[in-house]
């Protein structure tokens, strides 16, 4: 059985003791495809050549021992350095926080043009952007790209709506707009206010109706491989309409329901196309009861030790099961194209 190397490039300063990095690697070095798990952070400053100047194809990277685990002061990112040649692993899993820049992104590919990534960093890019749910409009709520106060107006005077900015991620900078009155997280404004305070900046906003039971909570489905692995219900707080846990709401235990097993099927194949391995599916009621499509995640998916307690399923070992069986798979199609 060939055994393979993987490099995890992440950024430990913003890590916490839940954060699922330290269970799935410590998983991944478990797999009898497993030679070697090394993982670089970004927050060492001697690798800044290739995170922040992207001048190096090198970087120094730690090897997964067991006994990996967070500490405030990242000392599994510091044991026994060695400086290592990217292109000398087999595949790179990205486990970097959002949003990943767009000139690193295009150094990964322009230099490593072969490599096997999990994810792709092209995908990252196109799917990063809120743009990216036009592909599936049968599975959304009512939309619209926003670039101009005049497509606001449009939009707002339908129906109650939602403002989301492409680019920004965990419930950041989210507006919602309810005849003359709009919403800024808890803070409420006039619509002529929020208006003004676009002034001179550039729009870029997906707007999507603003559905009732948004209470019922927020479903995150995590797919990887193709496979769903788990799923987890987060609800908003008594004095919010947000449901990210980092902007307080809650988590609890959750299952995919028939609808959205549907929408995992529809996008499934554009995101493989794209080289998206892992990612999360956020998932809201609709007006008509059912579960419909809120957002696309694919950097640096979480949440997976938090569903395994949930459910009492090893989620852990069928997430690092499904990204070796993945590696394997491109590798074998790398040597059949090289032959």
């Amino acid at each position: 059985m060939q055994k393979l190397k993987v490099l995890v490039l992440t950024d430990h300063t913003n890590h916490s003791s839940e954060n699922s990095i330290y269970s799935l690697l410590l998983s991944m070095r478990k797999h009898s495809r497993c030679e070697q798990i090394d993982v670089a952070t970004r927050a060492n400053t001697l690798n800044d050549s290739f995170f922040k100047k992207y001048t190096s194809t090198e970087l120094l990277v730690s090897k997964v021992e067991e006994d990996f685990a967070f500490s405030p002061e990242g000392k599994s990112y510091q044991n026994d350095l060695q400086r290592k040649n990217v292109a000398g692993y087999d595949a790179v899993w990205l486990r970097m926080p959002p949003p990943l820049s767009k000139p690193f992104l295009i150094f990964l590919k322009h230099k490593f043009p072969n490599q096997i990534f999990i994810n792709d960093p092209d995908g990252i890019y196109e799917t990063g952007s809120k743009e990216f749910l036009f592909n599936f409009p049968e599975v959304c709520a009512p939309m619209k790209i926003c670039k101009s106060e005049e497509d606001i107006l449009e939009f707002s005077q339908q129906f109650p709506i939602v403002l989301k900015p492409f680019r920004d991620y965990g419930g950041r900078g989210i507006v919602r707009i309810d005849g003359e009155k709009v919403w800024e997280g808890k803070n409420e404004i006039s619509l002529d206010d929020f208006f003004q305070k676009l002034k001179n900046t550039k729009i870029e906003y997906l707007g999507v109706k603003f559905l009732k039971n948004v209470s019922q909570g927020d479903k995150r489905i995590v797919v990887v491989n193709g496979k769903t692995i788990g799923a987890s219900l987060r609800l908003p707080p008594k004095d919010s309409w947000i449901c990210n846990v980092s902007m307080g709401g809650s988590s609890t235990f959750a299952e995919a329901e028939a609808d959205e097993i549907k929408i995992v099927n529809r996008i499934n194949p554009t995101l493989e196309k794209l080289g998206i391995v892992m990612y999360g599916v956020d998932t809201l009621v609709g007006d008509d009861g059912k579960r419909i499509l809120s957002e696309i995640n694919t950097t640096s998916i979480g949440g997976i030790p938090q569903m395994e307690k949930q459910q009492g399923k090893p989620l852990i070992k069928a997430t690092t099961d499904q990204i070796w069986n993945f590696i394997r798979f491109k590798i074998i199609k790398k040597n059949a194209i090289s032959n």
